[in-house]
Formats: structure tokens, C-alpha cells, sequence
């Protein structure tokens, strides 16, 4: 998953951006609502993490344009602000849950894995095509009931296929779903990872098809020795 944390507070951010990267995300990180707000026009995200007291433009406004723009992103606010009418007022503006500082970590990452589990399935508990399976919150994925072994940027690229298993996903969704603003993959990188996925998927009933051209495609698939171009 991609997420985008806006917090101007370089500690905090710095505590955030490692636990979710340690949970197998991408993480971009802005220091001021009117970079948050470019971001969000310009990119798409799984979950933002979202700082009220913001300089430039505060956060309250940041969550109104991001509504404003019929955006359903999933919106976690942590903020100081403490207080039920803020909360009524911060949560009426779209906000999807509101943790106030400071926070445990360990309650934090469980509320991002709800927001995710619930924007990422559609209220269902997995996804599966075939005889593959996939949490995608808790980064597991099986095939029947044995466990697929897959580094972190494995299960990225498969999570990103599986998100759009009913249509084509491109070279460029794809880097842009597997990196953030301080990594880089190369076409090269790419192309290695999905080699990899392809030869793990083998016995699942899944393959990755390539549509030349335009990009890949999750589905299931007859199986061969082969790893398709």
C-alpha cells in the first residue's frame, strides 16, 4: 500500500515512516498542508495520515478539498487536538478515524490496518482468485492453505495486481504503487520482481499475463512451465 503521512513534526514523522515501511508500505512524507494537498491531486494514495496543526495550510483544509474533490481516501487524523467537539468537527468533515497524541505505536498500526482492511477489500476479510488467497492488511497470502513466501516487494507488486485483478495495470501504476519519493525501481527492477512473482505463483491457478504494449494482468491462468513475457 502507498500511503501518504503529512506531519510537520520531524521526530514524529520520522517514528511513523519507520513503522509503516517495517509493515511493508510505501510512505511519502510532507511537513505542510499545501504539500499535502499537491500530493494528493498529483498522486494516488491508500491511506493518508493526517496532521491537523500543519503550516501552510491546516489540515482541517487539507481534509475539506481532498472531500471537496469527491476523493474516498481513507483518512487517518493524529493530531493534539483534543476534545469531543473537534473530534465531531474533524470526523463531520470526512475523516475516517482520529487518534489524538501521543499514541502507541502498536494502537496506531491497528487502526491502519483497519482503514486499509476496509478500503483495500471492500469490507471482506481477503481477496481471492483461485486457489490464491491474500490478507492483504496483514501482508500474507496463501495458496490453498499453504503460506506463499514473499519479500516485501513481492507482495507489494501482487497487492497492486490483485487491487485491479479485472483490468490492466501499467508499468507506471505499478513503480509508482511500489515506491515511495525516497526509493527508486528501475524497469529493470521490475521486470526481476516479476519474474520472481511469476515463478511463486506457479501451482496456484493465478498467473501474470503481460498485454504487450499496455501492461499486466492478475488472473487465473492455466498452468505451464513457462514464465510468459
Amino acid at each position: 500500500m502507498r500511503i501518504l503521512l503529512a506531519e510537520d513534526d520531524p521526530s514524529i514523522a520520522e517514528g511513523i515512516c519507520a513503522s509503516l515501511r517495517h509493515g511493508g508500505h510505501a510512505v511519502d512524507h510532507v511537513a505542510s498542508g499545501s504539500l499535502a494537498d499537491a500530493a494528493l491531486r498529483d498522486h494516488e494514495y491508500d491511506l493518508l495520515v493526517l496532521d491537523l496543526g500543519l503550516p501552510a495550510l491546516d489540515g482541517s483544509e487539507v481534509l475539506r478539498r481532498l472531500r471537496g474533490r469527491g476523493t474516498v481516501l481513507p483518512v487517518l487524523v493524529v493530531t493534539a487536538r483534543d476534545g469531543l467537539p473537534e473530534r465531531i468537527r474533524v470526523l463531520d468533515l470526512g475523516a475516517d478515524d482520529y487518534l489524538v497524541k501521543p499514541f502507541a505505536l502498536a494502537e496506531f498500526e491497528a487502526r491502519v490496518r483497519a482503514l486499509l482492511r476496509r478500503a483495500s477489500s471492500q469490507g471482506k476479510p481477503e481477496l481471492q482468485l483461485g486457489r490464491l488467497r491474500l490478507d492483504l492488511p496483514g501482508h500474507r497470502a496463501w495458496i490453498d492453505q499453504t503460506p506463499l513466501e514473499l519479500t516485501a516487494r513481492e507482495f507489494g507488486l501482487l497487492e497492486a495486481l490483485a487491487l485491479r485483478a479485472d483490468r490492466v495495470t501499467s508499468r507506471a501504476q505499478l513503480i509508482e504503487a511500489l515506491c515511495d519519493w525516497d526509493q527508486e525501481l528501475t524497469d529493470n527492477g521490475l521486470d526481476i520482481a516479476i519474474h520472481r512473482l511469476r515463478r511463486k505463483l506457479q501451482g496456484s491457478g493465478t498467473g501474470v499475463r503481460t498485454i504487450r504494449g499496455l501492461g499486466y494482468l492478475l488472473e487465473e491462468a492455466e498452468e505451464s512451465g513457462s514464465d510468459p513475457a
